[in-house]
């Protein structure tokens, strides 16, 4: 008895073949034919005596085979086809000078029409043989990957801050990929020939997901043709790949409709994809989904939902809001998962936008509107777990969270004066507690729903006579990851350490402290 899996595959296959021309229609199905094979010397050339390698599942975008014992698959292709392999795990796809992975072949005879920034030169017909090399790669059950949020640079400048501010700290990085959560550049595609490159000089591969300022604005509301910049430089808008023990799916869920604007979903084509290739991942692997628009926004999440929650371990990371916020879904959101999935709103690179006063060395300090500083999360996968750390862009990776308080207050007050803590990476499920000097009880912070008081402090500044030098910082949001308690009763009279600790729901510890006198 054929698995529900395995039904669904079959019915998946037959309505995509039921899509393509049949013989004698005037228009004769078209096929991919080719082979995935060991390139044991890394020349991305198939050379005598290389084998082919059994499988290894390929996918048009839509459809998903496994490649038969000699390597080879048959896919059906269209005239505006991306034939992509999934890397399995302890294989390696070739990677260009710039770290981009080459892991496709677009098959788009007539090209790109002519766009504002240039889409795919003309492929021309099919090749007889559409191969892809692998070679083979160590993966270890414990490895982490770099997450950067929007890099979204407006100009050039914009470029340099991410070089400098970004870039230059990770070189040398211990991770093992990196990925952009979509919003590459602000609008500006050309920006990609020296964004890419930019990044690339981290020195590991880098994956990309398409934001909707990635997007070939004079090509909308025709969705099918907004990613023609975004598919000559980085390929399909949405695949998948094995690293270890974890699957990764790229989605590209800003959707451009009619009326030449976007809304937040997933288009038939990318559901099929989704469907077909979880239908083929292992229970024990964790699946994680990478997309721009925050999975809470996506006008079809239930039908993504019934997907991915067949899966025992899910996690989901998006970009977008320039904001850092986790959610923990349950049946009220419509998640019917035997435990609540975890998505991740992950903090910009760009924080806000690169605005706000410029630093020493003229970057500016660019904080979220939620009060966190701009960086990127260190995600250690192990296994089917993981952990998450963030990291503010050239700030000590303990610098985890803002204490504020205020710099002297009367002792008859104390009991009354309110301390406030931005943890950065903080969520519902972090403890956060306060002391009053070396020796005074840890008192419990209570989660709250307001707005970050350094940041309202910037935006009164803005406003004041003297205003700092830079871009106005985007108005304030409430941040989800601030704390709140108030100061012992009849604190005595000092100068004390105002002593915060947290930690996390992966059991990650981080401690702060501000100075304050107490009259």
């Amino acid at each position: 008895m054929r698995s529900l899996r395995a039904l669904a595959l079959l019915a998946l296959a037959a309505a995509v073949l039921a899509a393509i021309p049949a013989a004698g229609s005037g228009q004769e199905p078209a096929y991919a034919v080719g082979a995935v094979f060991d390139d044991a010397n890394r020349n991305a050339v198939r050379d005598a005596g290389e084998r082919g390698i059994e499988g290894v599942r390929v996918s048009n975008g839509r459809s998903i085979v496994t490649t038969e014992a000699d390597g080879h698959y048959r896919l059906p292709v269209g005239d505006d086809t991306i034939i992509f392999v999934i890397k399995p795990s302890g294989w390696m796809t070739p990677a260009d000078g710039n770290n981009l992975p080459r892991f496709y072949y677009i098959h788009k005879p007539n090209g790109s029409p002519k766009l504002l920034y240039k889409g795919v030169e003309p492929t021309g017909p099919l090749p007889a043989s559409v191969d892809f090399p692998l070679y083979r790669h160590k993966e270890p059950k414990r490895f982490q990957a770099i997450f950067f949020g929007d890099t979204q640079p407006a100009n050039q400048q914009q470029v340099n801050y991410t070089a400098h501010d970004l870039v230059e700290e990770l070189v040398g990085t211990g991770a093992r990929f990196g990925v952009v959560l979509g919003d590459i550049v602000g609008n500006d595609l050309s920006l990609y020939d020296t964004l890419v490159p930019a990044i690339g000089r981290i020195g590991v591969p880098w994956y990309y997901v398409k934001g909707n300022h990635d997007t070939n604005y004079d090509a909308a509301p025709n969705h099918d043709l907004t990613d023609e910049t975004f598919a000559r430089v980085f390929g399909p808008s949405h695949y998948s790949y094995d690293y270890s023990k974890v699957h990764f799916v790229v989605l590209n869920d800003p959707y451009w409709g009619r009326l030449g604007s976007y809304t937040a979903e997933l288009d038939p084509q990318q559901m099929a994809f989704l469907q077909s290739d979880l239908a083929l991942v292992p229970d024990d692997q964790l699946v994680v989904l990478m997309m721009h628009i925050p999975i809470v926004e996506l006008s079809n999440r239930t039908e993504i939902f019934r997907v991915l929650e067949k899966h025992p371990f899910t996690f989901s990371i998006s970009g977008h809001w320039h904001i850092q916020q986790h959610f923990f879904l349950t049946k009220k959101d419509g998640w019917n998962g035997a435990k609540p999935h975890h998505h991740l709103v992950n903090g910009t690179a760009c924080g806000g936008w690169w605005t706000g006063a410029p630093d020493e060395v003229g970057i500016p300090h660019a904080t979220m509107s939620d009060g966190t500083p701009n960086g990127y999360s260190v995600i250690t996968f192990d296994g089917n777990k993981y952990s998450i750390r963030f990291k503010a862009a050239r700030r000590s990776a303990d610098y985890q969270m803002n204490i504020f308080a205020p710099e002297e207050v009367k002792s008859s007050e104390s009991g009354e004066t309110e301390v406030q803590v931005n943890v950065f990476a903080g969520s519902e499920r972090s403890k956060v507690e306060m002391r009053l000097g070396d020796v005074g009880e840890w008192i419990e912070m209570q989660r709250v729903s307001r707005e970050d008081p350094f940041y309202l402090q910037m935006k009164k500044a803005e406003a004041g006579p003297n205003p700092p030098a830079g871009a106005k910082l985007p108005g304030p949001s409430k941040c989800a990851h601030l704390w709140t308690a108030k100061l012992p009763k009849d604190a005595p009279a000092g100068t004390y350490l105002v002593t915060v600790r947290t930690a996390d729901m992966f059991g990650q510890s981080y401690t702060a402290s501000r100075v304050i006198r107490v009259l």
